[in-house]
């Protein structure tokens, strides 16, 4: 339990620490160089014969200890490590007689540990390595968690990351298979010639998206900052500056409620490419997610809704439109030429919670997601939004009062959101006074360097960002955005919950 006294068995563990420094063993050593990973091992016992042991040279592995039993003047021990696991066959005229009686005295589950011997498989047939040395590389003074339960609080799971993973094979496999994703995304767009960018973190204004930035000061400059709640404008300078395709992957922040798929810091992908339109980028996000549903099968081949992945992602995608989707959803006529105070009040009779204030687009978008989103479980484009839920997308070349964006949705969520970007800078004047105008506690805020920027010309473009976690998520059927986030951030032990409003 989290702030407890050691337990006795952790006392227990102390004092094998002590004795052990009292033989002259140091039970935290500096290194434990050319090992090996269990998976070779396994590789070499797969050509041996139950009985034999391998001639062609030892080997070295080092790992966690799962367990350890002794079955007369034999032991084994069950040594982990990210490639596999292994059973370790000791016996005492290979360790020495006092030595191994030592070691089954100092040793206990979880303790990190390893051996030098020689690939054999049992006359049960159980790849094994015959030890000729064993080292303690640390001694673990808590005990791992129940074998077949581990943690069983969900909250515990998150605040302790380490021992869930530890613990978990499973848990294991999905962060390094989503790494591997993350590796998968820059080489794609790598391959189609973007170019990986930087963009500042802290910012005088946090633009770009309708969101509340987490708000800090700088004390050498002793000026306000804030958290960036979005990559889009530092991006779009750099094609006035004439980069044609950047892309930035990176951390964002968004001082808001966290649900299943809402965290407040995440990590996010925006892209922008110079001389193409929204329908340019939607072909991009289509083969993005058939590259990365291809990945997720070969990484993760155990778990069903990885190798279902490639059907699910498997184009076309659909393709809808944003207005025809709601009116028919909802039943609501002329949706897009309706009032902002008409759109609060239906948005208000199916619970939406935004302030009253909010701009119209504010109120569409929460009649979207009450009525349709939970209906797109397939990969699907919307496009064509009204003109008031962006101020930052292209005006629609041939609808009026639309604008050229898509979303593209899958398991009843979004997963990535893309303009033809608005390079009109009195367009953009004129539309981000509007939203201010209109502005709640949700608002885009006026980033004037940014329409300063736009002055000296910004070619045509696309952008698009994307949530790499619900990517993750979509692509796995995992349910939380916690659950692919390593340390998401969670309440605090004890803690009565979030702070009522006021």
């Amino acid at each position: 339990m989290e702030g407890a006294e050691e337990s006795p068995l952790e006392r227990e563990r102390r004092l094998k620490v002590e004795r052990l420094r009292a033989r002259g063993v140091e039970p935290y050593p500096w290194e434990f160089p050319d090992r090996v990973p269990v998976s070779d091992v396994l590789g070499r016992c797969a050509a041996l014969t139950p009985g034999a042991v391998a001639t062609n040279g030892p080997a070295r592995v080092a790992g966690r200890l799962r367990g350890i039993r002794q079955v007369g003047k034999t032991a084994f021990a069950d040594l982990e490590d990210l490639s596999g696991s292994l059973q370790l066959f000791l016996r005492p005229d290979e360790l020495g007689e006092p030595a191994y009686s030592q070691w089954l005295g100092d040793l206990d589950p979880g303790d990190l540990v390893g051996a030098d011997g020689r690939p054999m498989v049992t006359r049960r047939g159980e790849p094994s390595l015959r030890v000729e040395r064993l080292t303690l590389l640390a001694k673990a003074i808590a005990p791992p968690p129940e074998k077949f339960h581990g943690l069983k609080d969900p909250e515990a799971r998150l605040r302790r990351r380490y021992v869930d993973l530890l613990s978990s094979a499973e848990t294991r496999a999905r962060f390094r298979a989503r790494s591997l994703v993350v590796r998968e995304v820059r080489r794609f767009f790598d391959a189609h010639d973007f170019l990986e960018v930087e963009t500042p973190i802290l910012v005088p204004v946090a633009s770009g998206a309708a969101a509340e930035p987490f708000v800090t000061r700088s004390g050498y400059l002793d000026e306000g900052l804030q958290l960036r709640i979005a990559l889009e404008l530092p991006l779009k300078r750099l094609l006035v500056g004439g980069f044609e395709r950047v892309y930035e992957l990176g951390r964002s922040f968004r001082n808001e409620d966290m649900d299943a798929t809402h965290s407040p810091e995440f990590t996010m992908l925006e892209a922008y490419w110079a001389y193409s339109d929204y329908t340019d980028m939607r072909r991009l996000m289509e083969a993005m997610y058939v590259r990365l549903a291809a990945r997720v099968a070969e990484l993760l081949p155990d778990l069903p809704a990885a190798r279902e992945a490639v059907e699910l992602f498997r184009p076309p995608f659909e393709v809808v439109d944003f207005v025809e989707a709601l009116e028919g959803a909802s039943g609501i006529a002329g949706i897009d030429t309706r009032s902002r105070e008409e759109l609060r009040g239906l948005a208000r009779a199916v619970g939406a919670t935004v302030p009253d204030r909010s701009p119209a687009g504010k109120f569409l978008d929460k009649l979207f997601e009450h009525y349709v989103e939970p209906t797109l479980l397939r990969p699907t484009f919307v496009v064509d939004h009204p003109l008031s839920t962006s101020p930052l997308a292209k005006r629609h070349r041939s609808k009026p009062g639309r604008i050229e964006r898509f979303e593209l949705y899958c398991r009843g969520y979004e997963l990535a959101n893309a303009y033809t970007e608005l390079n009109d800078p009195d367009d953009q004047v004129r539309r981000f006074a509007e939203q201010l105008a209109e502005r709640g506690v949700e608002h885009y805020a006026l980033d004037r360097d940014f329409v300063e920027a736009l002055r000296y010309g910004m070619p045509p473009a696309s952008g698009v960002g994307f949530g790499v976690e619900r990517a993750f998520m979509a692509l796995t059927g995992t349910p939380s955005i916690k659950e692919v986030i390593l340390f998401p951030l969670t309440r605090s032990a004890g803690s009565a919950g979030p702070r009522p409003e006021p």
